[in-house]
C-alpha cells in the first residue's frame, strides 16, 4: 500500500476530474488520479462551455487555448421548425457580467487534451492509467482506494481526500451505497454530426438553435468543424434501426430537404437520464460531475455544471488543507451544489424539453409569445440570460449558508 496520506485522490479523468486536479495542484495539494483509459476518446460528447466556465478556466490559461480551437457564438435562438425564427438571445448583454459574454462551441475532448497537458508537466499531480476503482474505505484521517490494474493486479492507494469523478455508473456512489434517484426520459436522442452548413439552407440561423415542435423538436448544434443535429426517437426501436443509413438520410431531409445525400461524419444513439445523488458528500469522499448528478443535453449545463462542482468543491478543499476552515465546510459544498442540480439545471433542462415537445397549440403559442417578450424587454433579456448561462445560479450560492 502506498502510505502518502498527503494528497487528494480522484477518480477518473474526465473534464471534471482534471479540473479538479488542476484546482488543487494551483493551490500546492498533490494529486493522484486513476483512469481505466489512456486513450483520449475524440468522441462529440458536450460542446458548449457557458461563460462562468469559461471563467474558471481562466485560471488555468486554457480559456484562450479553447477559444482558438473552438467557435464563439455570440447568440443562441429558439426557432419552430415550419415558422422559423421565434426568438434569438443576445449573450453581448453580458458584458460586464462576465470575461466571456458568448458561448463557446469547443468539443470537450479538446479541454481534457489542454488539461492533460497542464498535467504532464505538473510534478504534483500523478496520473495512473489501465486502473479501475473497486473499493473505498475511510477513517478519521484518511481514505483508502483500492485499484484493479490492467494486468489483473491490485493496489491501495491512500489519501486524505478522496472525489469521485467516475461518471453516471460511479463505482466510488455505489460502493458508498449512496442512491442516485430520478427519472429516465422516454425517447431515445440520436446525434448526427454533418459537413452540411445548415446556414446556406436556413435563414437566420444562429449556431445554436432548439427547434420546437408537436411531432420532433430539433436541435442545431455548430462546432468548429461540422453540424450537430439531435433528434428525439422511439425509444421501442433498436439501435440498428435507429441508425439506419435511410433512415438518419429520411430524418435530416424532412428537417432541412437538400439536393444530394447527407454525407455523417458520426452518429450516436443514447438514453437520457435525469438524476441527483442524495449526498454529494460521505465523509472524506465526495462526488462530482456526472457520478453526482445527470441530466438532459438541451440547454448544454452538463458539463459545465460538472466543472462548476469541481471549482467549488476544490476552492473549500484547498481551505480545510492549508487550516483556514473545518473538514465540515465541505457539507456547503453539498448544500450548494445539490441545490444547483435540482432547482437550476434539472429544472431548467426538463423545461427546455416540454418547451420543445409541447403539442398543445395554446401552450405553444404562450410559451412562444413568452419568449418574444423577453427579448423585446432588455432588462428581461438579460435576466433570462443571467439564468440560462449559469451566472446567475454560482451568485445565488453565496446565500446558501
Amino acid at each position: 500500500m502506498k502510505a502518502e496520506k498527503d494528497r487528494v485522490l480522484i477518480v477518473g479523468a474526465g473534464p471534471v476530474g482534471l479540473v479538479s486536479a488542476c484546482c488543487l495542484s494551483q493551490a500546492g495539494i498533490p494529486v493522484t488520479i486513476v483512469e481505466t483509459s489512456r486513450d483520449l476518446p475524440r468522441d462529440l460528447r458536450a460542446s458548449t462551455f457557458h461563460p462562468p466556465t469559461l471563467d474558471m478556466l481562466d485560471r488555468f490559461d486554457v480559456s484562450s487555448k479553447l477559444i482558438e480551437r473552438g467557435l464563439i457564438c455570440p447568440t443562441w435562438q429558439f426557432r419552430d421548425r415550419n415558422e422559423g425564427v421565434v426568438a434569438t438571445f443576445d449573450l453581448g448583454l453580458l458584458a460586464g457580467e462576465t470575461n466571456h459574454p458568448y458561448r463557446l462551441q469547443c468539443e470537450q475532448w479538446k479541454l481534457s487534451e489542454e488539461l492533460r497537458d497542464l498535467i504532464e508537466a505538473d510534478s504534483q499531480i500523478e496520473l495512473i492509467y489501465d486502473a479501475k476503482a473497486t473499493e473505498v474505505r475511510q477513517d478519521e484521517t484518511g481514505v483508502t482506494l483500492t485499484v484493479a490494474h490492467g494486468d489483473g493486479s491490485q493496489e491501495d492507494l491512500s489519501g486524505s481526500f478522496l472525489i469521485a469523478c467516475d461518471g453516471a455508473h460511479s463505482a466510488i456512489r455505489k460502493t458508498l451505497g449512496i442512491s442516485f434517484d430520478g427519472l429516465t426520459i422516454p425517447e431515445i436522442f440520436l446525434s448526427m454530426s454533418t459537413n452540411f452548413d445548415f446556414v446556406e439552407a436556413i435563414p437566420d440561423l444562429a449556431p445554436i438553435a432548439y427547434l420546437t415542435d408537436p411531432s420532433e423538436w430539433a436541435v442545431l448544434l455548430r462546432t468548429p468543424t461540422l453540424w450537430r443535429v439531435l433528434l428525439p426517437t422511439d425509444p421501442n426501436q433498436t439501435e440498428e434501426q435507429i441508425k439506419a443509413p435511410e433512415a438518419m438520410e429520411r430524418r435530416l431531409q424532412a428537417l432541412c430537404p437538400k439536393s444530394g445525400s447527407y454525407e455523417l461524419v458520426h452518429a450516436t444513439a443514447y438514453r437520457v437520464h435525469q438524476r441527483v445523488a442524495s449526498a454529494y458528500v460521505a465523509g472524506r469522499v465526495f462526488l462530482a460531475g456526472d457520478s453526482a448528478h445527470l441530466n438532459n443535453p438541451l440547454g448544454g449545463m452538463g458539463m459545465n455544471g460538472g466543472i462548476h462542482d469541481a471549482v467549488n468543491l476544490c476552492d473549500k478543499l484547498a481551505d480545510v488543507w492549508t487550516g483556514k476552515a473545518p473538514i465540515e465546510i465541505t457539507e456547503r459544498y453539498n448544500r450548494q451544489r445539490r441545490k444547483v442540480a435540482i432547482e437550476t439545471v434539472q429544472e431548467q433542462s426538463l423545461r427546455n424539453r416540454k418547451m420543445m415537445a409541447e403539442n398543445d397549440p395554446a401552450a405553444r403559442l404562450a410559451y412562444h409569445d413568452e419568449l418574444r417578450r423577453i427579448v423585446e424587454d432588455p432588462a428581461a433579456h438579460k435576466d433570462y440570460l443571467m439564468r440560462s448561462s449559469m451566472i446567475q445560479s454560482l451568485r445565488d450560492l453565496e446565500d446558501v449558508a
